[in-house]
């Protein structure tokens, strides 16, 4: 079974290089409005921002890091550069003080001071080489927290097991590479987090198990309020539903359940609050989540941009901001991460379309 899940995701990341954007078919809010800000990103997943205004962006299969940059000013990149490639699912970037982070399954590594070497990028620099090597749910997104700290998940390398305490969590570690310790425990693969701006809370995408069928579990928006806390997996999913093999002598009031069940195998990757002035201010302090979409389900799931509009830490709503990525059950495009600028438009990165769109407000 784990050969035939690995398969047939090999082939939707091979069938990247077959998709185009097709943003005709994309549907948004009204006075929201799409366009391509650069469409050859080849399986562009995480997304950070450098200090000079450089959109960094890491990949999957194609082991690249790209740099995307917009010297015209005008909301599309007219330069795409590879400033690191031949990388191992190098997912995760993240910029810190001139350096730019990248994950790379078992190693984290470093490009130092890149944007002043956009051109003539240097060699990567090994900061940590020790997490594990297995390259299920091993690529890893990344974030520098609030702490000043970079945050690196564990993914259970899995669909479902029990590994203890050397899996399925979040650690952070200084940005030499020293001091790593664990953060929260029982999360099965997010591949998204960051922090609410106020509270400093975390919160974290986590994608639900498979193979229980086309509506359990559900995937989870979580909140950390401890260091230490455990979301469940493998014992219990979505917060009620209890594992059929190792849930049994557990209960799920032992963990914490998630704020908010974002649906099944909706694939939910990256996510960012919003705290731009260019939307409506009813998206002040929301999170949005890009969908990447189901691979796995009768009916397809996911393959869409959601806004979760918060009251304090209550779940006001949860809606579409870009929807349309896949019709009548065939996917063009697979949102993966977003990422706001600072001029309070909304990045969205493709890694089916192998593209990045850049979603923008006018008062209709």
């Amino acid at each position: 079974m784990r050969r035939l899940m690995i398969a047939l995701l090999g082939l939707l990341l091979t069938s990247a290089v077959n998709a185009a954007p097709q943003l005709d078919k994309l549907a948004l809010p009204r006075g929201f409005h799409v366009a391509v800000y650069a469409d050859d990103v080849p399986n562009a997943r995480e997304i950070t921002l450098g200090a000079k205004g450089t959109v960094f962006v890491g990949s999957n299969s194609a082991g690249k890091v790209y740099a995307l940059s917009d010297s015209k000013g005008d909301g599309h990149a007219d330069k795409v550069r590879v400033i690191a490639s031949g990388l191992q699912l190098p997912v995760g970037v993240a910029f810190k003080n001139g350096d730019l982070y990248i994950s790379a399954v078992s190693k984290i590594l470093v490009l130092r001071d890149i944007e002043n070497h956009l051109d003539d990028p240097p060699a990567p620099q090994v900061v940590y080489d020790k997490f594990p090597t297995e390259t299920h749910h091993g690529w890893k997104f990344i974030a520098f927290g609030p702490d000043g700290k970079l945050y690196v998940p564990i993914g259970a390398p899995c669909n479902i097991c029990d590994k203890g305490r050397d899996y399925a969590k979040i650690t952070r570690m200084n940005a030499d590479g020293s001091g790593l310790e664990d953060v929260a425990y029982g999360i099965r693969n997010t591949v998204g987090f960051d922090w609410q701006p106020g509270t400093r809370q975390l919160w974290f995408t986590d994608n639900g198990r498979d193979l229980l069928g086309d509506d359990m579990p559900s995937d989870e928006l979580n909140k950390v309020t401890r260091t230490g806390e455990h979301f469940g997996f493998p014992y219990c999913h979505q917060g009620d539903t209890p594992d059929p093999e190792f849930g049994k002598g557990k209960s799920c009031k032992d963990y914490t359940p998630p704020v908010l069940k974002l649906g099944a195998h909706v694939a939910s990757l990256g996510m960012r609050f919003y705290e731009g002035k260019q939307f409506p201010s009813s998206y002040k302090g929301a999170i949005v989540i890009a969908e990447h979409g189901s691979w796995n389900r009768t009916k397809k799931s996911g393959y869409r941009v959601m806004t979760v509009r918060l009251d304090g830490n209550k779940v006001v709503s949860y809606e579409p901001l870009l929807d349309g990525f896949e019709q009548d059950e065939k996917a063009w495009g697979r949102p993966a991460d977003v990422q706001p600028l600072p001029d309070g438009s909304l990045l969205v990165s493709d890694d089916l379309a192998g593209a990045v769109y850049r979603v923008t407000y006018r008062n209709p």
